[in-house]
């Protein structure tokens, strides 16, 4: 009753691959644009009538198909819910993590906004694949990594310090170490925020012990680069401090 039968039918016939052949070669592609559109005009209750299609546009052999909706999958787990998503697109993410760069880059510029949908176990399972976003499929491709580190600044708040300083700390390392200047320099701004979420937890230790890393690890490294990391790193720290004391004041 929500929108005709018939135009519902044309739209899922849209993967069919011969229509690729005769009518449109990215027929699949606008498909795919469109669907949490039509997802959210149908509504959750008539997911059903979607997912299918929603599963062939995933493993479509056109990169480009499969890089539209993992652009789109955040978007697309509002209008489901944490149940449907839980069930239905968790399993098509996970897909998404392990394809192509092209692809990956689309779940990982909306990230946090994935995985704050999640329930906090389930969330938590992602802690040991965030590691796999540091290696890429071309090492030029430094966007990738700094748009990591980004995501990673705000998904911060969505563990807690144990976990930070488990999993996250040794990617902001490594992303400090980057070749790439504007790789490090938003690294920076990472390895202050992890401080900043550890004191602010009072996980006065886990803080301590990170600093004397830093200390190890830059302050007297060997290379100038790793000082002048320190360096730089004690430059964000005192501006977010004084940024704070005026917020305050």
């Amino acid at each position: 009753d929500i929108i005709p039968q018939p135009l519902l039918d044309q739209y899922l016939s849209m993967t069919d691959p011969a229509r690729a052949q005769t009518v449109d070669t990215e027929i699949a592609k606008h498909c795919a644009y469109s669907l949490p559109g039509v997802a959210l005009t149908l509504g959750r209750q008539n997911w059903h009538c979607l997912k299918d299609t929603y599963e062939t546009l995933a493993s479509d052999v056109q990169w480009k198909v499969r890089r539209t909706l993992a652009f789109s999958i955040h978007e697309l787990a509002v209008i489901l819910g944490d149940q449907l998503t839980a069930a239905d697109l968790v399993p098509i993410f996970n897909g998404f993590l392990k394809d192509l760069d092209e692809v990956r880059i689309g779940v990982l510029k909306h990230l946090y906004d994935f995985l704050k949908l999640l329930h906090a176990d389930k969330r938590r399972e992602y802690l040991y694949q965030l590691q796999e976003f540091v290696v890429t499929d071309n090492s030029r491709n430094w966007r990738f990594r700094y748009e990591l580190a980004e995501q990673l600044i705000l998904i911060l708040e969505l563990y807690n310090p144990n976990d930070v300083y488990d999993y996250l700390r040794h990617i902001a390392l490594t992303l400090c170490s980057d070749k790439v200047s504007e790789v490090r320099w938003i690294s920076f701004k990472l390895v202050v925020a992890i401080l900043q979420k550890f004191y602010t937890n009072n996980a006065n230790a886990l803080g301590l012990n990170f600093i004397n890393e830093l200390v190890v690890r830059f302050r007297h490294c060997s290379k100038w680069v790793g000082r002048q990391a320190f360096a730089f790193i004690c430059q964000v720290g005192m501006f977010s401090l004084c940024v704070s004391m005026c917020t305050l004041n």
